[in-house]
């Protein structure tokens, strides 16, 4: 089906099933640019047998994916509005799937470091490349709706089947395999985005020059706010590094906004955030991701170490978070639809922080408090993440919805970081900087439950603010809304 409407993409779909092509291969991008994110964590102790690293290499393994992941994203989604967001998806494809298979020449923990680095970077130019395609595909508001509530389930189904896929893979084949079968995900992906998805039109795109000061500057901020985090967990929050980087991204983060606002053709239009749709989502999506990362980092050492359960065990007690992703899509939808965007995602950012309070009684309770303190969470985090992320990318102009989906995914990352430097440092601090290998005595998983119990108490405290501070800045539409300039010429 084509149209000929100006300001309309080459190719539209009348419904999901047929845009199942493109559908299929910009979920299948998501999903791997997602999983990636924590399919490794199940591997580490494996990984440092095999490359003789320390806690401060592993550490850096998962870290450096999410840095770079994080410090580009801007930058990618502000290049893919400039030169085609169809033709750096599928670069950033090629360049991921090729970086994959480099793992089987890796013979040190420096160069899976640099590996995970640079698997960043083109993760990067596909995140929010993947999210803006899927408006292209549709016209109709309630197919985007649909689709993109798809898209989140997918990709957060990868984040959180991450270590089950690792634990069982290992059970079976050696770990750089976790990464290798990352190649023929991205060919499918390539093939099926050249065949479904409209290429990329002149008109559609901004014929600004790209602000290249502005793209230093934002990774930069970005890249040291991350980095402060992590260096915070590992040399300490008052140590000489940690202070400098902190200062170092205040510093970049000041240059940038003075820099925005006097550029003719900023990145960012900084006037965007004016609008309380865009404002409140990112913040309300910052509260989600903090919530999703700290109970996944926390319950990963909570099942393998407190436990002593094996790594697929481990995966597989997080099938409530799975199964609640799939059913709750009607009831977050029709909190939506009942009492608008709003409302609804108060009513999500209560269960966030609901679940995070019951999760510091429920610890040390069984894994059936655990459970159902993740069905709530997951309730709440498809309700918030799935209105905001419709409501920001659509506030956005038509040439500028990769830079709108680029903020909702770099306000994911860095809550992200947040929730595992906080639940990280909490630990450490209240319980022990290493952690032993095998099952944990008695004492110290009584210690590990006494300070989970503060980590998760401190967390609903926080997540609570953030979610709620952002939602109350949200509209009451009970629609998807469009952004005023969208139609514009």
């Amino acid at each position: 089906m084509t149209t000929t409407t100006l300001h309309s993409p080459a190719r539209v779909y009348p419904s999901l099933r047929a845009a199942w092509i493109p559908l299929a291969a910009l979920c299948l991008a998501f999903f791997v640019e997602m999983v990636d994110n924590t399919l490794l964590s199940i591997a580490l102790p494996t990984i440092g047998r095999d490359l003789g690293s320390g806690t401060t290499g592993l550490q850096w393994v998962t870290g450096a994916y999410s840095l770079t992941f994080g410090g580009l994203l801007l930058t990618a989604g502000s290049i893919a509005d400039r030169f085609g967001r169809r033709r750096v998806l599928l670069i950033g494809l090629g360049v991921f799937g090729s970086l994959s298979l480099c793992v089987v020449l890796v013979t040190t923990a420096g160069e899976l470091i640099a590996l995970r680095a640079a698997l960043g970077i083109a993760a990067a130019a596909m995140a929010p490349i993947t999210n803006s395609l899927v408006f292209r595909l549709f016209d109709d508001k309630a197919l985007r709706m649909r689709a993109m509530t798809v898209m989140i389930v997918v990709g957060m189904s990868g984040f959180v089947l991450g270590p089950l896929l690792g634990g069982t893979a290992l059970a079976h084949v050696r770990w750089e395999w976790l990464l290798v079968v990352n190649a023929p995900i991205a060919l499918i992906a390539c093939v099926g985005v050249r065949l479904g998805v409209a290429a990329d039109r002149t008109e559609d795109l901004t014929k600004d020059a790209l602000d290249v000061p502005g793209a230093v500057l934002s990774v930069t901020a970005i890249g040291l706010a991350c980095y402060s985090l992590t260096s915070g967990v590992e040399h300490g929050w008052v140590s000489t590094i940690t202070l400098v980087s902190i200062a170092g991204a205040v510093a970049a983060a000041i240059a940038f906004v003075r820099h925005e606002r006097r550029s003719a053709a900023p990145m960012l239009d900084l006037g965007l955030f004016t609008s309380g749709t865009v404002r409140g989502a990112a913040i309300a999506q910052v509260g989600t991701s903090i919530a999703m990362a700290g109970i996944m980092f926390g319950l990963i050492l909570h099942f393998q170490y407190a436990y002593g359960w094996s790594p697929v065990r481990a995966g597989l007690a997080n099938l409530p978070i799975i199964v609640t992703m799939l059913v709750a899509t009607p009831l977050s939808e029709w909190l939506g639809r009942r009492f608008g965007h709003r409302i609804a995602c108060l009513v999500g950012a209560a269960c966030l922080a609901g679940s995070l309070a019951g999760l510091s009684w429920g610890v040390d309770h069984g894994y059936g408090a655990i459970a159902v303190c993740m069905v709530i969470m997951t309730v709440g985090l498809r309700t918030v993440m799935t209105i905001c992320a419709v409501a920001l990318v659509d506030a956005m102009p038509a040439n500028r919805t990769s830079i709108g989906a680029a903020l909702n995914d770099t306000a994911q990352e860095v809550g992200s970081s947040i929730g595992t430097a906080v639940v990280g440092t909490l630990i450490a601090a209240l319980v022990t900087t290493q952690l032993p290998a095998g099952t944990w005595s008695h004492g110290l998983v009584a210690t590990f439950f006494h300070g989970e119990r503060v980590t998760y108490g401190v967390l609903a405290v926080v997540v609570g603010l953030i979610a709620a501070g952002g939602a109350l800045s949200l509209t009451d539409s009970h629609s998807v809304e469009e952004h005023p300039d969208e139609d514009a010429a």
